[in-house]
């Protein structure tokens, strides 16, 4: 979980600002709408359960709820931070070049020409992860819906595990590594990919805290990727990084 801490600090390192600002404008104005829209069914639901139970019953509203808003704040969480990725995917490619840049001192393209170029590439990957997601999604909400204590807590380890897909995926995409290989690290290593994308997924649903997930889960899970992951795929890149991840380790 450590590593998501980690890209929040690399939020403020110079020469990466510039390349934070646009993922987290598009994260400000989707959130501010979601936010709109989450409250206002949020006391429709409230009203829909006080007026639904009989006089007898009343004593139900402080188990459903909880677990309903449980339930919207996760759905929330995740539906529309898979929105604002897909729409930011080109940028936030983008900065997860330029932190393995800092992170390793071997920049990996020196050109805006270069990052449109590869921009359809990268929403083509964007595009597989959520064939790979929304059959999945629906089979959680299905389970929400009929068990909701069981299905809260299940929606919320299938969430974590689909934020440290979406990020990591980043700097495995700027590697031209297969998405096939992705999930096969990540499955290689449950503890590590869960952990990760569980600060992820509980940061999403704290209030100001949220607006800064996206940039900051792109800079961790490129930060992870260089210390834990590049060397399964080539060792050459491992040390150089682990060295200056380490000296960057100090200040953070």
């Amino acid at each position: 979980m450590g590593f998501f801490l980690k890209g929040l600090l690399l939020l403020k390192q110079k020469g990466l600002k510039r390349f934070v600002l646009i993922p987290l404008l598009i994260n400000i104005v989707l959130f501010s709408i979601a936010f709109y829209w989450l409250w206002q069914l949020l006391r429709q639901l409230i009203t829909a359960v006080q007026s639904a139970l009989p006089a007898w019953l009343h004593w139900l509203e402080y188990l459903l709820i909880p677990l309903g808003i449980m339930s919207l704040l996760l759905s929330f969480a995740y539906s529309f931070t898979m929105l604002a990725n897909f729409i930011a995917a080109p940028f936030n490619g983008l900065l997860s070049e330029k932190t393995e840049a800092l992170l390793t001192g071997k920049p990996l393209h020196n050109n805006w020409q270069q990052f449109l170029q590869q921009a359809g590439r990268t929403l083509s990957r964007e595009w597989q992860k959520l064939c790979y997601v929304l059959p999945r999604l629906v089979i959680l909400f299905i389970l929400c819906w009929f068990i909701p204590v069981v299905g809260t807590l299940v929606w919320f380890f299938c969430s974590a595990w689909f934020y440290s897909l979406q990020y990591l995926d980043y700097p495995y995409d700027n590697h031209q590594v297969a998405f096939i290989e992705l999930r096969k690290n990540m499955r290689q290593q449950p503890l590590l990919s869960l952990s990760f994308g569980s600060a992820v997924a509980l940061s999403s649903m704290v209030p100001v805290l949220n607006l800064l997930v996206m940039p900051a889960a792109v800079c961790g899970a490129t930060a992870l990727w260089c210390e834990r992951l590049s060397e399964l795929h080539d060792p050459a890149l491992q040390a150089p990084g682990a060295r200056s991840y380490r000296k960057l380790d100090k200040y953070c």
